[in-house]
């Protein structure tokens, strides 16, 4: 987020409104130089005043919020403006979880 909000008029996290981390990712938005940020669930909750003076939008979302509410939230803001999207990517995340060793049984 910090490597985003300077650039940006304001930002929109989605995500449930009850994460401490999204609660936090409004935060960093706005310690780091971006003028207005808010947290909101779903596409239909966002104020449009909050677009007011709004060039250049950031948008992201909590780490346990479906991708598909991202999507719905662009195509909100697409029946309304004429956007462009620049997809920026500051970490890629390739985790990958062993399964645990179970012990055998002995016969």
């Amino acid at each position: 987020m910090a490597a985003i909000a300077p650039r940006c008029d304001a930002v929109i996290v989605i995500a449930g409104s009850n994460s401490s981390n999204s609660r936090r990712l409004v935060e960093i938005a706005c310690d780091s130089g971006c003028r207005k940020a808010v947290l909101i669930e779903r596409a239909d909750a966002l104020d449009p005043l909050i677009l007011n003076g709004v060039s250049t939008l950031g948008i992201t979302s909590g780490a346990s919020t479906p991708e598909v509410l991202v999507i719905e939230l662009i195509e909100h803001l697409s029946d309304q403006f004429e956007i462009s999207i620049e997809e920026i990517a500051i970490a890629m995340e390739e985790v990958q979880f062993r399964l645990p060793v179970t012990a055998k049984k002995s016969d």
